[in-house]
């Protein structure tokens, strides 16, 4: 019970010093506690979690399943899970999520979009009833 590996384990750190230019592309769990200036984007074919730190930063699109930010992001952000913002959450981009727990104080400048995956099926079945 306890040797299996947990959902929001992270697996890598980008520290606060580090700048990175360029995509960064990730499995598994990742946390960014510096500033990355292009996209970041999770593999769709596994659970992934990410966390943005306060005192991170990113100019880019950021996708992943699940999303814990408490830092700065400047493009679109799409959660296929859970989207956490927590209260120093700056995000100025359209925001995609199935599901968002937002804390008083975190800021969102753009549209705020549910996703609901299953929605055309639903109607689909009741419209054959």
């Amino acid at each position: 019970m306890f040797s299996r590996k947990s959902k929001s384990t992270i697996d890598s750190l980008i520290g606060a010093t580090t700048v990175i230019e360029g995509n960064l592309h990730f499995k598994g769990g990742l946390r960014i506690d510096g500033h990355i200036k292009g996209n970041v984007i999770a593999d769709t074919e596994a659970s992934s979690m990410l966390v943005i730190s306060e005192q991170a930063k990113i100019d880019g699109e950021v996708k992943a399943a699940h999303v814990v930010v408490n830092g700065s992001i400047n493009g679109p952000v799409f959660s296929s899970e859970l989207l956490e913002l927590q209260p120093k959450a700056r995000i100025s981009g359209d925001v995609h999520y199935k599901t968002l727990e937002m804390m008083s104080g975190a800021l969102v400048s753009g549209q705020l979009t549910h996703d609901l995956t299953q929605e055309p099926m639903l109607k689909l079945a009741a419209s054959n009833a």
